[in-house]
């Protein structure tokens, strides 16, 4: 709830500033915390890895734009995607670094007592839990290919 109230905070302001980017990123991200919201079988406020959940899906989608408009370059679009992802990176948690990736993988790794690839779906369902927000999906699948070779 508190993201929400946050994101109609910043709404208004950027409408004063006149900062177009920031306010069309914050109302694509009111847009899908609304949706998620009404959702069937939803109670209505959303819990905070909810949040998290939904911030990261909108990089995400911004990203893979970016990567398809760097292809096409289509320098004009990227701007925009670019300052998107810049506007909603501030409202997630802080990305971990390689190296601190690394340490927690393998401690994740040393708890489950994997040790070859054919744990690592063990070792990513317990990480995409316990780093959700905090890492990117494919930079653990990676990573994780890396240390159980």
């Amino acid at each position: 709830m508190y993201l929400k109230q946050q994101i109609d905070a910043d709404i208004k302001q950027a409408m004063l500033a006149k900062d177009q980017d920031k306010l069309r990123a914050l109302r694509a991200v009111k847009s899908m915390i609304l949706l998620e919201e009404t959702k069937e079988g939803q109670s209505g406020d959303l819990k905070p890895e909810d949040e998290t959940r939904i911030l990261t899906k909108a990089v995400k989608q911004r990203k893979d734009s970016a990567d398809i408009y760097r292809q096409q370059n289509r320098v004009d679009l990227l701007a925009v995607e670019e300052a998107e992802i810049a506007v909603i990176e501030n409202y997630l948690p802080k990305q971990l670094s390689e190296d601190e990736l690394k340490e927690k993988l393998q401690a994740i790794i040393t708890r489950i007592g994997a040790s070859a690839p054919s744990d690592m779906g063990k070792v990513m369902g317990t990480a995409t839990k316990e780093l959700a927000g905090q890492a990117d999906g494919k930079a653990i699948s990676a990573m994780v290919k890396t240390l159980l070779a």
